[in-house]
Formats: C-alpha cells, structure tokens, sequence
C-alpha cells in the first residue's frame, strides 16, 4: 500500500518501542489508519499478563472521550431535541445558584461549553478524581458556587466541568443515563464494540493503570461511570479508535462514511472554533484551535490535523489524523502523565512525511479535494492549460477570455508581457515546457514551476469566485539557482 512500506512502520514502531525501553511506561500501543481503516499496529512492553499489547488491548482513553459527547449531542441536536445555543440552566437547574463573573456574563450555553469558553478554570487534576461522584454531587458542587477564569463565551480554557455538563444535558434531553445514550447513540451503531464505560464489559484484555513509585510501578484502581464519564470515561482499543477516527475524517471526503452523525455535522466537530492561546501549547510549533470535542491544528505542509489527547491517573492516550489525507495515528500508554501524544506526534509526521516522499499525495495538499470543490479543482486544471498556452504564445484575446479584468488593470497586458520573457530569460526557461513541480493550498489556487538552465519559473495562480472559471491573480517569478 503506498504510503505504508516496511521502512516507515518500523520507524514509527521504534518510536514507540524506545518509550518502553527508556521506562516510560510499562506498556505502549500503536495504530497507523487510513480510510480504509486500521493499516498497521505494534505494541511493547507487558501489559499486565506477560504478553505485549495488541490492537484489541483495553485502555482508558480517557478525555478521547470528548469526541464521542460532542457527536451524542450533536445527533440529538440534528434530532430536534436540543438546540447549542441554549443556556445550560435549561437542563441543569442547580447552575442557577452559579454567581457569574460580572453583572453581564451570559449564562453558559451548550455551545459554549463544547468549545471550551464556559469561562471555568482549566481542571484536570481535580476533574480526574470526580468521574463516579453522582448527579446530586455535581448539583451541590455548583450549589457552593464556582470560579471563572474568563467572562463565559469569551476565551479558551480547557474545562472538564463544562464536558460534564453536557453528559448531564445529554442525559436530560434523551432521559437515559449519559453512558447509555453515547452507547446507543453512536458507539454501537459504528460497530464501535469494544468502546465501553466500564472495564467490566470489556470484551478484551484491561490493562491496569499505573504510576512511578519507589523504583517500581504502582497499580492504581479504576474508577466507574458517574456524573463525569463524559468527560473521559471511556475504554477502547486502537482497533475501534481508529475506526473512529477513520469515520470522522471520512466526513472531508467527496463521498463520506454514513453513520448516526450527519457528515456536516462531523465537519462541524473537526473546524476550528475557538482560538487555543499558545501560552497553553507552548511546545507546539502550530497555530491551535478547538472544536467540538477534538482540537484542529493548522500545519504548514499538511493542513488540518484533528487530535485528542486523553491523560488520566495510570493512562495517556492520543489520537491525530490528517483532514487532507485521511491518515492518522491512535496511540496508547498506561502511566500516569506518560504524554504519549508526542510520540504519536511524532509518529504522524513520519507517516505524512513518507507518503509526500512516495508520491502518495501532494506535498502542499493538492492531492486533498474538499467536499464540493470537484468543479473548482477542475476548473482550476482547465485554467493551468489556458494560462500555459497564453505563456507559451502570448495574445490580449486570449488572456481577455480566460482573465478577470482586473488582471490587465493591475498591470497592463504589453507590460505583464515583457515582465514574464525577461523572468523567462533570467532563468533560461523555456515556456513550452511542462510543469516540473506543482503544489495547491485550495481548489481555486494552484503554483507551477518551469525548469530553466539557471533556475526555474514559477507560475502561480488563483480564480476568482466566478463559475465561469476565470483567472483573477497570474505571477510569473523568475527563482534563478543559487551560485
């Protein structure tokens, strides 16, 4: 399979192999998947049994979880049932006891909540420990009153009290117990089988969290469903998360997966929505954005990236696939604080890297064709040829018909003309010749170079929003070689 060769999944397995080796973890397990679903998968260490971890070992993945509360939301959403822009008082009575941060805060709304603005302070240490306390619990906790870091509705802060909110809505709205409407709702119409709330009904073999202590791994206990399950109460394998993350990113395709959530419901989970400040990533390297339940990292060479992570006392866990290739990586760890996130990181930039190197896509993305956009691609290829031929002989009539008029406006036909042979000449390219490189960042746009004998001609353009298909934007840049 292209894109998947021996050489690239043994790299990506000694990503992770080295972590158990450096004492990480006791135990890691990976998954590389496609639209197809799972590729390939390895594991090392001792789970707990002897054995190394398979792609049907159980882990807690923890706030993965996310995902499946905004997409059981969402579907009772599609449904008529509940609408995001909704205060949360409507479902959740007790929230009414909440003193706001200023005389004019909104009351947090279902929407707000998804995209992490309740305006709560960031919670993990405290919201791990909370996952069995019950519905009467969570109310006398906002009874006593809350902190807010922000007016809600108004900034980024990663908040499981706002996800466990929305179990408590979710479960109002479809009057059963959040664990069993995400079940109903959208795990087991997927097929998603091995994806459970408590390690009891795991079919497959659990792996027991750990911690460092003392020299040695301490096991810790695990906790079950509550009032804050939506917030990472899930067990799952790399198979069934994989499957997941396939079914998602299938939703940026010309003909994506059916399933419980609507295709442009799953787009909606996987757009930026919310900026994330970088004083809250700072190690990354991206510009941040979070979603409905998944965060939206924008990278140079490859797009969008979606991602989770899942951290829990004894387990980590991450999942991060490409929109425009549809490839991601699952990856799982039972330590505490373990962050294997990196390592899948990591991972997932080996396996795009290899498939730009064999020609599996496009470097800049011109192989990632949005839904809908079909006719634009194609017209954009259409544009190629014409611009080629006026290059290669020049007339004012045929630039006129395949041309917006701004584009003799901006700089006149006789000038543009002489401006592009002397580029030609800088460089020594011939303006016959065919196109030695290529590279897209959206439909409508599209760069080319021209070899020459001293550098190479870059053509670039870009289509105005007209279904006729005309060129608004033509540059013609001479690149001469370094000497």
């Amino acid at each position: 399979m292209s894109g998947f060769g021996p050489q690239l999944l043994d790299d990506v397995d000694a990503v992770f192999r080295e972590r158990v080796e450096r004492g990480v973890a006791p135990s890691s397990v990976w998954g590389v998947f496609d639209r197809t679903g799972l590729v390939a998968s390895g594991g090392h260490g001792d789970r707990g049994d002897g054995s190394a971890p398979d792609a049907d070992t159980v882990y807690r993945i923890a706030s993965c979880t996310k995902s499946v509360t905004a997409a059981t939301l969402l579907a009772l959403v599609a449904d008529g049932r509940v609408r995001l822009d909704a205060p949360v008082t409507d479902f959740v009575p007790a929230f009414a006891d909440v003193a706001l941060p200023t005389a004019d805060s909104p009351v947090p709304t279902l929407r707000m909540l998804l995209t992490m603005a309740g305006g709560f302070p960031t919670d993990d240490p405290w919201a791990d420990r909370q996952e069995s306390i019950t519905d009467a619990d969570l109310d006398a906790v906002l009874r006593r009153g809350l902190l807010f870091d922000s007016v809600p509705g108004t900034r980024f802060a990663y908040s499981n009290l706002g996800y466990a909110l929305l179990g408590r809505v979710i479960a109002v709205v479809a009057g059963g117990p959040y664990t069993e409407v995400a079940t109903d709702t959208v795990l087991r119409p997927l097929g998603l089988d091995d994806t459970v709330f408590s390690a009891a009904d795991a079919r497959g073999f659990v792996v027991t969290g750990v911690r460092p202590h003392a020299g040695a791994w301490e096991p810790l206990p695990l906790t079950g469903p509550g009032a804050f399950s939506s917030i990472g109460g899930l067990f799952s394998t790399v198979t069934d998360l994989a499957r997941w993350g396939a079914h998602l990113a299938s939703a940026f395709t010309e003909a994506p997966e059916p399933g419980p959530v609507s295709p442009a419901d799953r787009r909606l989970m996987q757009q930026a929505m919310r900026v994330v400040p970088a004083s809250v990533v700072p190690t990354s390297s991206r510009a941040t954005a979070y979603g409905f339940g998944l965060f939206v990292e924008q990278d140079a060479r490859s797009g969008d990236l979606v991602s989770h992570s899942g951290g829990y006392p004894g387990f980590s866990a991450h999942m991060r696939w490409s929109l425009r290739d549809g490839v991601g990586v699952v990856a799982f760890e039972n330590a505490t604080q373990a962050k294997v996130s990196a390592a899948a990181d990591h991972a997932l930039d080996l396996v795009l890297a290899h498939r730009v190197a064999d020609g599996a896509v496009d470097a800049a993305g011109d192989a990632y064709l949005a839904p809908g956009a079909g006719r634009t691609t194609d017209a954009t290829r259409a544009a190629q040829g014409a611009v080629s031929r006026l290059l290669a002989d020049w007339s004012d009539d045929l630039a006129d018909a395949i041309c917006t008029p701004n584009v003799a406006m901006d700089v006149p036909y006789e000038r543009r003309r002489r401006a592009i042979a002397e580029a030609a000449a800088q460089v020594g390219a011939d303006l016959t010749a065919a196109p030695s490189d290529e590279q897209s960042t959206a439909p409508s746009h599209l760069r080319w170079w021209l070899s020459g004998t001293a550098g190479r001609l870059r053509v670039e353009i870009r289509l105005a929003p007209l279904a006729t298909g005309l060129v608004q934007t033509l540059n013609v840049t001479a690149e001469p070689s370094e000497r």
